[in-house]
């Protein structure tokens, strides 16, 4: 309500904004709540299948690291500084080469991004970080 010290009849025409601000703010809390349990509103066991390869896709190339920070290509132990080297050369013999990636959950995410990385610049584009279940 506004009050005018003026003795004029006139009718002040501002809106107020503020009860407008707080429906907002309710709603807006409102779908928040509501929002994720509208995604899974339904629930459905899927059933458990065995993973199968296309026949004519070769085995990926594995990179592991054990939890001690050694590097292995398929259960052979190589130097850190000769992964780029190595995955460069398997990229040329296939060009469609694709690469799993699994790590101890131990080992420093700092060894991780670099493997990582060393993958990236041999230009290996198909990358699967390999977690348990």
């Amino acid at each position: 309500m506004a009050f005018s010290t003026q003795d004029n009849d006139e009718v002040l025409s501002e809106i107020n904004v503020t009860p407008l601000v707080d429906v907002m703010l309710v709603l807006l809390v409102v779908f928040i709540v509501t929002a994720p349990l509208l995604t899974n509103s339904i629930p459905i066991n899927l059933p458990k299948t065995e993973a199968v390869a296309p026949a004519d896709q070769k085995d990926p190339l594995v990179v592991s690291i054990n939890g001690e920070g050694k590097l292995y290509i398929n259960k052979d132990e190589i130097k850190p500084d000769l992964l780029e080297t190595r995955l460069s050369q398997a990229k040329a013999e296939d060009a469609g080469l694709r690469v799993q990636l699994q790590a101890d959950d131990g080992v420093n995410y700092g060894e991780v991004a670099r493997a990582m990385a060393a993958i990236e610049r041999a230009g290996i584009t198909k990358l699967a970080v390999i977690t348990a279940r």
